[in-house]
């Protein structure tokens, strides 16, 4: 095994653990707040923590992959720290004005906002990531995000154990997070030198105007993948929306696959196009897509089997009659999952326009069918609409994905 291959195999194997440990935290949150405070206010966390995702986005703007992949000088490791500090500003002025807008009472809008500031953290630490994976060492990128899952979950279990009070077990994992940024993001992004470094102010905001369609397309993503939860807190209780949130929490793992995936392979892919290997970009993305399918047709087998007795186990409520819920939503998630991979593709391509109106139509499918579908089917209908939403979004990029490749290798 040469050199460069132990490199690929380390950076693949810490990340993977990293990214599973960071995408678990939230399920072991719903764990702990629904054993700990109740279905009522669990269902208010799980609305709670969707909206901060999605508000999220507006933090991370163009995202890690269109800043891996970015080969142009003129965008600096210093220009994306700028441009992600101005970005973080902007996530939480707008996350103001929606709680005030949709004025919820108190307890609620502090929830989402101490939420807001902990995923705002958290994009904040995506621009570090990004210049660490630049310098080809994702591993160290995995490490950081296993800290801050074990350290944040330890941190938010014995504070709400001793305290009851969700805001401040939130407000500990905001400290966890800004003190493993300090003292270890910033040594790993050699942050000294970065801030060093001349940079032409413009270029910060011109991220802003070229990253737009990858930024819009990634919020349409958050609200495809939550737009049954919206639907819900227009339709039902809180008990209902914990429920929801419970049989969906498994399809994390099933996405985050898809993430661990393509992760590793961004340099690579990105190699790849530069040279005009086509063949093997296609290849590459065409086998981690069946890497996902197959892992996906594991996942329901295991799920079927002994998905609901082991959710039951771990949050003490009963969910037996949400089984066909459940597979619904895993094979749902499979599809996201496969969606992902070409999605990361054709932004390594630049390919964002075709993506931002893919994620219009299924945005505005899922606004209709969830609203629709659960007010009359209720959490089964929320079931299908997310599926439906999925398996949507897959067909179209497949379209997407062939189309682009067959105009590649005709270039």
């Amino acid at each position: 095994m040469t050199k460069r291959d132990n490199i690929v195999k380390k950076n693949f194997l810490y990340n993977a653990v990293g990214s599973t440990v960071n995408a678990s935290i939230s399920l072991i949150f719903m764990i702990i707040v629904t054993r700990i405070n109740g279905t009522d206010k669990a269902g208010i966390f799980t609305f709670a923590f969707s909206t901060s995702c999605l508000f999220q986005v507006i933090g991370l703007f163009a995202g890690r992959a269109y800043q891996v992949t970015e080969t142009n000088k003129n965008y600096k490791n210093k220009v994306f720290v700028y441009n992600r500090i101005i970005s973080c500003i902007l996530m939480f002025v707008t996350s103001v004005l929606f709680v005030v807008i949709r004025d919820y009472n108190f307890y609620k809008c502090s929830i989402i906002i101490l939420l807001i500031m902990y995923k705002m953290v958290e994009a904040f630490s995506e621009v570090l990531y990004g210049i660490i994976q630049k310098n080809d060492e994702l591993y160290k990128v995995g490490i950081s995000l296993f800290l801050k899952g074990i350290l944040s979950v330890v941190s938010f279990l014995i504070l709400d154990i001793f305290t009851k009070n969700i805001e401040l077990s939130i407000l500990s994992i905001i400290l966890v997070n800004i003190l493993i940024i300090i003292f270890y993001d910033f040594k790993n992004a050699e942050i000294i030198n970065v801030l060093k470094e001349k940079i032409n102010n413009k270029f910060v905001f011109l991220i802003f105007k070229f990253g737009f369609f990858t930024f819009l397309l990634t919020i349409l993503t958050q609200y495809i993948i939550n737009a049954s939860k919206y639907a819900i807190d227009g339709n039902m209780s809180n008990e209902s929306q914990t429920i929801f949130g419970i049989i969906l929490m498994p399809a994390t793992l099933v996405i985050l696959c898809g993430q661990f995936l393509i992760h590793p392979f961004l340099n690579k892919l990105t190699q790849l196009l530069k040279e005009k290997r086509y063949n093997e970009f296609k290849n590459i993305v065409c086998k981690l897509v069946v890497a996902i399918f197959i892992f996906g047709i594991i996942i329901d087998i295991i799920t079927y089997l002994i998905g609901i007795p082991f959710l039951e186990l771990i949050y003490g409520i009963s969910l037996k009659k949400y089984k066909i819920d459940l597979i619904i939503i895993i094979t749902g998630a499979v599809f996201f999952g496969m969606s992902y991979i070409f999605s990361n593709a054709l932004i390594a391509t630049r390919n964002t326009f075709i993506q931002a109106l893919i994620f219009i139509i299924t945005s505005l499918f899922a606004l209709v069918a969830s609203n629709l579908l659960v007010s009359k089917q209720g959490i089964y209908g929320a079931s299908i609409s997310y599926m439906l939403s999925m398996l949507l979004l897959l067909v179209l990029f497949i379209i997407s994905f062939l189309f682009v490749s067959k105009r590649k290798e005709g270039n």
